[in-house]
């Protein structure tokens, strides 16, 4: 067994809980009206569902368990961008013009190796996987080229992990910025990765086999794209005929995302174009 397969809920959470606070800048702007009404609608929603469902003692001892081991096992960012980011990120880009967006997940790292075009993501020398070429434009909406553009990509690898959130996997693997040359176009070079289970050796596995439900995800590219004075997207982009395109946990699939590679030289290799339009920057 790959020393990969060791990874598990617990490790995974608490570095993406250190990813989270070392990222994310979490301010105190919002009003206490706003707080209050958020707050009460949750509380309200949560207590409808106890009265409703004629919720029991032992129902909500068990629940009460469960949310005190997803605090402890720290996976409390993997189950809010499992089940709950596509909903916020809906609402923060239903007016946005341009390339659409979906989920950031958990496992985002900033400053990846400054990749110049054409580039090859860091990878190891016996990488398993499909060799796959990504390239397009980053344009204005308009459609004029953006040079200098970043594209930040990362993703799993053939067996599901990502680096930095499994173990022995080098630190910078399959992750990288790309920057768009003069006509705004970006080529990457990387392989295929596969979908993959969301951990389930930990206390969100636990709901997800209480509720027979299923822990896959399709297989997806990561990708945040940015311009000076531009609005940056963030977004995954998955493949055709893909597993699990209709029924992903996360319900973060959109049809504008899903490629279809075509084979390349031999047939061993995958390329495939994905331009992207950015919104000037309000």
């Amino acid at each position: 067994m790959s020393v990969e397969t060791q990874a598990t809920a617990a490790d995974s959470g608490a570095k993406a809980t250190e990813r989270f606070r070392a990222n994310k800048s979490v301010t105190s702007e919002v009003t206490t009206e706003r707080v209050n009404r958020l707050a009460s609608r949750a509380i309200k929603a949560l207590v409808d569902t106890v009265l409703e469902e004629k919720v029991t003692y032992e129902e909500y001892n068990a629940l009460k368990a469960w949310l005190i081991e997803v605090g402890e096992t720290g996976e409390w960012p993997l189950f809010l961008d499992v089940w709950v980011e596509h909903a916020v990120e809906e609402v923060a880009n239903e007016n946005r013009q341009g390339s659409k967006g979906t989920i950031e997940g958990p496992y985002y790292v900033p400053e990846s190796p400054v990749l110049e075009s054409p580039g090859t993501l860091p990878m190891r020398d016996d990488e398993p996987g499909t060799p796959l070429v990504l390239h397009g434009k980053v344009t204005k909406v308009d459609g004029s080229a953006l040079a200098g553009a970043k594209v930040e990509i990362w993703h799993a690898d053939d067996l599901g992990f990502y680096s930095q959130f499994a173990p022995e996997i080098p630190e910078w693997n399959l992750r990288g910025t790309i920057l768009t040359d003069d006509d705004g176009r970006y080529e990457i070079n990387t392989v295929q990765p596969a979908p993959y289970q969301i951990p389930t050796d930990g206390a969100c596995g636990k709901l997800i086999e209480a509720a027979g439900w299923h822990a896959w995800r399709p297989a997806h590219l990561h990708l945040k794209v940015s311009a000076d004075n531009h609005q940056l997207i963030t977004t995954q982009l998955y493949f055709q005929a893909g597993e699990h395109l209709s029924d992903d946990i996360a319900s973060a699939v959109k049809p504008e995302l899903i490629l279809n590679p075509q084979d390349k030289n031999d047939g061993s290799d995958k390329e495939v174009a994905y331009d992207f339009a950015l919104a000037q920057a309000n």
